[in-house]
């Protein structure tokens, strides 16, 4: 990780979860870390916890249904920090929301956040890198195992099959620029966060993690770094990541 001391890290979705731990995480190495959520109370409460720790941390309160936010988000990181190494997608939304007789504003809304956001972070990520002469940086995307099958959320899933897609054709696009940008796709299965109880609300998540086994924010984060640390020849496309009891 010693590569990426003093370069700059965006994570999305930073105000909790796979998120949080991840900001904490990178702080620790020297990298600055930008992060961005809707609650700026929360994100007061990383930043205060990453600089009592000698780590730098730029918060930006930041809705990524909405395209404004996100170019406002990239012209505070330019003029802090001149520009980002490292972009990880983080932030995702599930939503209860079948096709027969769910609502179109969930629908759009998870498709804001899991795919449009993530694209636009991605392309203003490459943006600057490119600007800057960074010809090693590294785009992270945090799937899911939902983006590999169908499961019973399954246009929250479809969003997910998105990213998949979505991650090789970037590997492409990079491919035929002569970039050496990396680009990855990290999928987790079950993992212990708030996540679950905005999908399916507190009873069903309580239960979901009281039966079964589950992975940590930590885990998540650890798989970052792994990631993050393997030499410049090396890409890692694809990171599948599941608690050991989870069959599916």
């Amino acid at each position: 990780m010693e590569t990426w001391r003093h370069r700059v890290a965006l994570v999305t979705g930073a105000s909790m979860g796979i998120g949080y731990i991840t900001c904490k995480n990178l702080a620790k190495h020297g990298i600055k870390v930008v992060g961005c959520a809707r609650s700026a109370e929360k994100l007061k409460d990383l930043e205060e916890q990453i600089v009592e720790n000698g780590g730098q941390f730029l918060s930006i309160i930041c809705d990524l249904r909405k395209q404004d936010d996100i170019m406002k988000m990239f012209e505070m990181i330019k003029k802090r920090w001149g520009g980002v190494d490292i972009c990880i997608n983080n932030a995702g939304l599930s939503l209860d929301a079948p096709i027969i007789n769910g609502d179109f504003s969930s629908w759009e809304n998870m498709w804001q956040v899991n795919v449009m956001a993530l694209c636009l972070c991605t392309r203003e990520s490459v943006k600057m890198m490119r600007a800057n002469g960074v010809d090693d940086g590294h785009i992270i995307n945090i799937n899911s195992l939902s983006g590999h099958r169908c499961g019973k959320a399954h246009f929250y899933s479809a969003t997910k099959h998105a990213v998949t897609a979505l991650t090789e054709g970037i590997r492409w696009e990079l491919r035929e620029i002569n970039s050496h940008i990396k680009i990855t796709s990290i999928s987790p299965g079950l993992v212990k966060t708030n996540f679950a109880y905005t999908a399916v609300g507190e009873v069903a998540a309580d239960e979901c993690y009281s039966t079964r086994q589950s992975l940590d924010p930590q885990d998540i984060a650890n798989a970052i770094e792994t990631v993050l640390s393997y030499p410049s020849h090396v890409q890692v496309s694809e990171m599948m990541i599941r608690p050991t009891e989870q069959v599916v």
